[in-house]
């Protein structure tokens, strides 16, 4: 009898993969339900976004089933989730090259296509190719230099051609995401230490408020100006108004109700802003200019509502410590049914959660260090390296993966990809993009997606490069995209190096070097962590303090609202801007009897309103007047860096911002300058 050897068949790895490409479909979906109106995005957007987002979470599930199916010895070996290695090959070219699609083609042109601002699909296409094209042009350039390199050193074939352009999408993949990398390292352990004590974490959001709040008043007065402008619009029933009617018309409808808040700064006149022939670039920029604002108030509105009720929340935590009962205050967002007692309740948010954050914080900063010292060591003696030794404790004889290994792989490349991602809302350069609770801004959303699909693939080969050269060589991953990384010594060399790079993103945010820089040159790239707040000022005194948000969060609290605007009465201040048939969807949260709310306090920071002296009109300055005021606005509303405070160098009179005359005086003078007692100009 002849004996037929019968290859095994992973029939329980291919229910359990093709479960987990279902559950994350639906985590995703969720996702995209928490951040976007599913109903409301159209198709071509929503797909997308989608596969943006599931594709990169597929590679992390991806890459321990690869090292699995690849260290399998004839088949045998300890139990795990395996697959053929033809089907292990097929997922990879199809979640790479349609990331690689998305990364660089499909989401771009789609962000901009949304954030267009005109109506025709025509003319959107073309303003998206005209916005990429010049980002395009860069990147053919850069190709064109490494496709030149690269025939130098191999010879032109195909291979070289794809290998360049995979290439250059890792490295620059690998060089954002270990900088983000970096920031999410340190910041995901010291958030969970800091968020630990009550206390201090409370003291950070009342240092947090002011900013918030000045942002949301900002977005309100940019919202306000530009319909002013489209009201403008409307009144024009002739000339070339009347082509477009029917656009400014949905331009007016999509303003929604008066605002009962009045603006805190002046409003400049409307009918200087709109131009006398109209043309469809000024709509479409109008449009655009109209969408942006809009989505940026509802994010300020929204984040000033969290802000407000998380305040509210942890200052119950905090007067609860006598009575040992902890009783929220009702809010929208938070659900009816309470299932712990009052003292449960206490026990829980006050001891058993910051005890929590605390291990947590303990294990993430050593899960950091590992990874850090990992990235440090693959080059000079990779057997040492903390990350492989975790799933390869055999360097010199690696086993095959067993479940529970492959299990530890997917936990640290998921923490990996957290702390990249963490990392964006450290460093704030990228504009004004932000992720609003089912408001989020197409374009936004376009962006957001885009750089989650750009940075997995990077961190994942990344990843792999910890573990020993022989046993990641025979991974397909490996096969597939490393071989091309190193198809020249330049690529080789830039992928064992460079990631030693990632002490720079983690000295600067553990050392405070964005506070610095921010002290001596008056501005920095993470202005707006609170931390820095409350170190400077730890007394709370002065314009944007602690004491100051404390007092716009106690005003939201008690119903005030955070202008003292006798006209509104005890309407909550942003109660316009949620959705009106929602009477609850205010974020005036008050504080339950048994707390004991403190009196509202009066804002520390003066509130510029418009002033009218005697209802006479304002005269209109002139360039110069302009231009002067200006300049004295630019000196007096400018912090001064630590550096110059300490010094004993006396600035002139016209620039100290000393306001104790009426008469303005210095080079005021010298362009027609007059009084104006106790007003900002903002020309």
């Amino acid at each position: 009898m002849f004996s037929v050897s019968v290859p095994p068949v992973s029939v329980g790895s291919n229910v359990f993969f093709a479960f987990a490409l279902v559950l994350i479909s639906v985590i995703v979906l969720f996702l995209l339900r928490r951040f976007l109106t599913l109903r409301a995005t159209p198709a071509y957007l929503l797909v997308p976004i989608f596969l943006a987002l599931a594709l990169p979470a597929s590679v992390v599930l991806l890459v321990p089933i690869d090292l699995a199916s690849s260290s399998r010895d004839d088949g045998t070996g300890p139990k795990s989730i395996w697959l053929p290695d033809r089907v292990v090959l097929v997922c990879w070219r199809i979640a790479y090259w349609l990331i690689f699609m998305l990364t660089w083609v499909i989401l771009p042109l789609l962000g901009d296509y949304v954030d267009s601002g005109y109506r025709e699909p025509k003319a959107r296409l073309i303003y998206s190719l005209r916005q990429n094209a010049r980002y395009q042009l860069i990147v053919l350039t850069c190709a064109v230099v490494g496709l030149v390199y690269v025939i130098i050193s191999n010879g032109f074939h195909f291979s070289s051609i794809k290998g360049l352009a995979m290439a250059l999408a890792y490295a620059w993949g690998l060089v954002l995401a270990i900088y983000l990398m970096g920031h999410g390292l340190v910041s995901i352990p010291r958030n969970l230490f800091r968020n630990g004590n009550v206390s201090s974490r409370l003291r950070r959001v009342q240092a947090q408020a002011p900013k918030v709040h000045d942002r949301l008043m900002d977005a309100v007065n940019e919202l306000e100006s530009l319909n002013a402008q489209v009201a403008q619009l409307q009144q024009r029933k002739t000339g070339t108004a009347r082509d477009f009617q029917e656009w400014i018309e949905d331009l007016s409808e999509g303003s929604g109700s008066a605002d009962v808040r009045v603006p805190i700064l002046e409003t400049p006149e409307a009918a200087s802003a709109v131009p006398s022939v109209i043309t469809e670039r000024y709509l479409a920029d109008l449009t655009r200019r109209l969408q942006r604002a809009r989505h940026m108030k509802a994010r300020f509105v929204d984040e000033w509502d969290r802000l407000v009720q998380l305040a509210g929340d942890l200052q119950a935590v905090i007067n609860s410590n006598a009575s040992k009962k902890l009783e929220f205050a009702q809010a929208p967002r938070r659900s009816r049914v309470k299932v712990l007692t009052p003292y449960l309740r206490y026990q829980l948010h006050s001891n058993i959660i910051p005890s929590v954050r605390m291990a947590f914080g303990a294990f993430f900063s050593v899960a950091s260090v590992c990874i850090v010292w990992s990235e440090l060591i693959k080059s000079v003696a990779p057997q040492f390296s903390a990350v492989s030794l975790t799933i390869v404790p055999n360097w010199k004889d690696p086993k095959p993966l067993g479940f529970g290994k492959q299990v530890i792989t997917s936990a640290w490349l998921l923490y990996m990809c957290s702390a990249a991602l963490v990392g964006v809302n450290d460093v704030k350069v990228w504009g004004n993009r932000a992720l609003v609770r089912r408001n989020t801004y197409g374009e936004s959303a376009c962006w957001y997606a885009s750089l989650v699909a750009r940075l997995t693939v990077p961190i994942a080969y990344n990843f792999l490069t910890f573990l020993p050269k022989d046993f990641r060589g025979s991974t397909t991953f490996d096969q597939f995209l490393g071989r091309l990384i190193n198809l020249t010594y330049i690529g080789t060399g830039f992928d064992f190096i460079f990631p030693i790079f990632i002490l720079f993103p983690i000295c600067a945010t553990l050392f405070n070097l964005y506070g610095r820089i921010k002290n001596v040159f008056g501005f920095g790239m993470a202005d707006e962590d609170e931390l820095y707040d409350v170190e400077s000022n730890p007394s709370g005194y002065g314009m944007g303090g602690w004491r100051e948000g404390r007092d716009l969060i106690e005003r939201e609290l008690n119903g005030f609202g955070s202008l003292a605007v006798s006209s509104r009465g005890t309407r909550s201040t942003w109660a316009a801007d949620r959705d009106e048939t929602d009477s609850r969807g205010s974020s005036r949260l008050r504080v339950s009897n048994g707390e004991g709310s403190r009196s509202p306090r009066t804002s520390q920071r003066p509130v510029a309103a418009p002033t009218i002296v005697d209802g006479e009109e304002e005269e209109e300055e002139n360039f110069f007047q302009s231009f002067a005021h200006r300049v004295r606005n630019t000196f007096e509303t400018t912090n001064k860096p630590q550096w110059l405070q300490e010094s004993q160098l006396r600035l002139p009179r016209w620039m100290s911002g000393d306001n104790t005359t009426t008469e303005e005086d210095g080079v005021t003078r010298l362009f027609g300058g007059r009084a104006t007692p106790g007003r900002l100009r903002l020309g």
